[in-house]
C-alpha cells in the first residue's frame, strides 16, 4: 500500500449546501427542495480534487433520532450533492446527543471512521465546518480545521479553529496554501 492520503473532511448544511438560519441557528434542509449549492463550492471542490485531496462529508442529522425528518429524505439530499459535486461519500451520524454514540460529531468517530476506510493521514488533513461541533471533530481527530463563521447565535468552541473563513471558496484556498504538497495520494 502507498503512502496515506490527504482528506478534507466537510460538513454538509452551511459548507456544502445553505443552512436554513433561524433564530441564529443553522438547519438542514427538510426536503430535497429546499436544497441548494452554495455559490463556489464546485469549483473550490473541483480545485483541493486536483491538489490531490479525498473529499469526505461527515454530517450529524439528529433530526431522524428526533423523528422530525426521514432517513430517506437525508439520503435523498446526500445522493443529490454526491451527484453534483466530487465528494467521494458522505458519512452521516443520525444520532442525538442523549445517545452518546462516537459518530456524533465533536466525537471524531466519522473522521476516524474514513481513515480507516481510506488510509487518511489525518495530521496532513483538515476539516470545515460551519458550527464549533465540526471544529472539535477535527481537532480531536488530530486534523487542521477550518470554521466557516457566518455569526450564528451559539457557544464558541474550547479548540480555536486553525482559520476562520467566510466560505468554502476561501477555506479551499488556505488550505491550498497550508498543505503538504506531494502527499494527496491518488
Amino acid at each position: 500500500m502507498g503512502a496515506a492520503r490527504q482528506a478534507v473532511f466537510l460538513d454538509r448544511d452551511g459548507v456544502l449546501n445553505r443552512a436554513l438560519v433561524r433564530n441564529g441557528k443553522p438547519y438542514p434542509p427538510t426536503s430535497l427542495a429546499e436544497l441548494e449549492i452554495l455559490p463556489g463550492v464546485p469549483e473550490a471542490l473541483a480545485a483541493l480534487q486536483g491538489a490531490g485531496f479525498l473529499l469526505i462529508g461527515v454530517t450529524n442529522q439528529p433530526d431522524v433520532a428526533r423523528g422530525t425528518q426521514r432517513r430517506e429524505v437525508v439520503e435523498a439530499i446526500n445522493a443529490a450533492l454526491l451527484a453534483a459535486l466530487p465528494v467521494s461519500e458522505i458519512l452521516v451520524c443520525y444520532h442525538d446527543d442523549r445517545d452518546e454514540c462516537s459518530c456524533r460529531k465533536p466525537q471524531p468517530g466519522l473522521l476516524l471512521q474514513a481513515a480507516a476506510k481510506y488510509d487518511i493521514a489525518l495530521p496532513l488533513s483538515f476539516m470545515i465546518g460551519d458550527r464549533w461541533r465540526d471544529v472539535e471533530a477535527g481537532r480531536h481527530a488530530g486534523c487542521r480545521t477550518l470554521l466557516l463563521d457566518y455569526g450564528y447565535q451559539e457557544k464558541g468552541t474550547e479548540f480555536p479553529p486553525d482559520c476562520i473563513s467566510r466560505s468554502l471558496p476561501e477555506a479551499a484556498a488556505w488550505i491550498l496554501r497550508h498543505s503538504v504538497t506531494g502527499t494527496g495520494g491518488g
